[in-house]
């Protein structure tokens, strides 16, 4: 028995089946449960450890489906389609996940309906058991009122009104029974008997391809681990193929007997259906772990699952025997990735800003380019090959003040001092005008119109000008330079 304190007074939280046949109920006072039952054992109620062994379970019963989710403070609801046959059938798989409760010390009753709000009706509120078709109308329509879970008060006043089943119910319009009861009423009663279905929600994000395999034996050794997922990778790679994509990260997951259950992601710079380049990856990432994997007892079951893809068209390759250097930086950085970790590897990713050193941002490597129209965040011009450079590849954070002159004010400049060298500029070209980003007002003054050149000195150097603010205005105008051509 599990006792709580409420209002002063220790009442019963909780029955086992044993505590329940002496007639003890929960909400009872502690007091009473011992007048009828002296010998009983009580334990106090501890919620939170409650939903951490829940929450323990749940990533547990994820080896059955990857569609799992807390039901309540005491229940999980798993989405079990096309999963069953991995286990025999409904009833083997029924069986697995009585077996598994029980191995770890859990009282359960299970139940197998059409939908989830049909299955928890029937576990909670009957026997259980796997029900389909008429055979789930039956044993739903047999239910008490009390398996809508409405409240207190709506339960009594459908009691009073002679309604204590659900088949009282199912045989009416529902109409009359939102009236008296709100549309809650009406929306549970077709839920719970199946006419209206509501996915479930699972704690995890559902990946785009998830495969399994369950071991008869138990593996411990790193090299059956590695054997495994590459089985797991060919599997991957030809639904991957059939969907015309490439993953862009790929999960690995592995059970334990003992319940403990442990995720590893490697990331690739691009899409990729290349099986030993990610097991590859796999064994860098397994070889640097802070934490190890450890197999405890061993693993007895493992998944791998692709939760990001994006589209990979099928090439052909050439007859050259090199691939192509881009290929090769790819997977430079993903073995870089796997062995460091996600954070340690950055790429330049542009913003739609117009100021220069807003326009770019350091990202992951790993991390795959969000979808956007053309000229957002996320994707580079394709310049000319016939022009050159707009932006230099070298530039100053923050720009570098400078004393530069012209022949004429708001020209463009001929001459500038900068780390005590004087440079005589012998070709100019702009300006370009960068206007302030007016909505960055809110909060800060408004920055001055920017005017940049590329300038080119006597001695061949080229650089990156811009001179902030107009003459005539307050404050005067500097000059500046922002980058250097390579």
């Amino acid at each position: 028995m599990l006792v709580e304190k409420v209002k002063g007074a220790l009442r019963l939280a909780a029955a086992n089946a044993s505590a329940l046949a002496l007639g003890l109920s929960p909400g009872m006072t502690l007091a009473d449960a011992r007048a009828r039952a002296p010998d009983i054992r009580v334990v106090t109620h501890r919620p939170e450890a409650d939903a951490a062994l829940l929450k323990r379970v749940l990533l547990d019963f994820g080896r059955f489906t990857p569609m799992a989710a807390t039901d309540g403070p005491d229940g999980l609801s798993l989405d079990v389609t096309g999963c069953a046959h991995l286990f025999g059938g409904e009833d083997g798989l029924v069986r697995a996940v009585a077996a598994r409760a029980g191995g770890v010390g859990l009282a359960v009753r299970l139940a197998m309906a059409g939908t989830p709000e049909a299955a928890r009706a029937l576990a909670r509120f009957g026997r259980g058991g796997i029900h389909e078709g008429d055979g789930q109308s039956q044993a739903l329509r047999r239910l008490p009122v009390a398996a809508l879970e409405l409240s207190d008060k709506e339960t009594q006043a459908l009691s009073r009104a002679g309604l204590k089943t659900l088949a009282h119910l199912a045989d009416r319009p529902t109409a009359p029974i939102a009236a008296r009861f709100g549309a809650a009423a009406a929306t549970r009663l077709n839920r719970v008997l199946g006419r209206e279905d509501a996915r479930i929600r699972p704690e995890r994000p559902v990946p785009l391809i998830s495969v399994d395999r369950i071991l008869v034996e138990p593996i411990t050794e790193t090299s059956d681990v590695e054997a495994v997922i590459d089985d797991l990778l060919i599997e991957v790679m030809d639904r991957l193929d059939l969907r015309g994509q490439g993953g862009r990260a790929f999960q690995a997951g592995f059970f334990r007997l003992d319940g403990e259950v442990r995720h590893i992601t490697v990331r690739t710079g691009r899409p990729t259906r290349d099986a030993a380049a990610v097991l590859r990856l796999f064994r860098e990432r397994l070889a640097s772990l802070a934490r190890p994997l450890d197999p405890g007892f061993g693993f007895d079951q493992l998944r791998l699952s692709v939760p990001v893809a994006d589209r990979l068209a099928s090439q052909q390759r050439g007859f050259e025997r090199t691939p192509p250097g881009a290929e090769d930086l790819g997977r430079l950085v993903d073995r870089l990735t796997a062995r460091l970790g996600p954070e340690a590897v950055s790429r330049f990713q542009p913003v739609a800003s117009h100021r220069p050193e807003r326009a770019v941002r350091l990202i992951p490597a790993a991390l795959a380019p969000a979808a956007v129209a053309p000229g957002e965040d996320g994707e580079w011009p394709d310049p000319d090959p016939a022009d050159p450079p707009l932006r230099p590849l070298q530039m100053f954070d923050p720009p570098q003040l400078v004393l530069a002159t012209a022949e004429v004010p708001d020209h463009p400049p001929n001459r500038f001092i900068w780390r005590r060298v004087d440079h005589r500029l012998v070709r100019v070209e702009g300006p370009e005008r960068i206007a302030p980003e007016w909505w960055r007002t809110l909060k800060r003054p408004l920055e001055p119109t920017r005017d940049y050149y590329r300038v080119e000195d006597q001695e061949g150097r080229r650089f990156w000008l811009f001179r902030s603010g107009f003459y005539g205005e307050e404050p005067a105008p500097r000059w500046f330079v922002h980058g250097v051509f390579a």
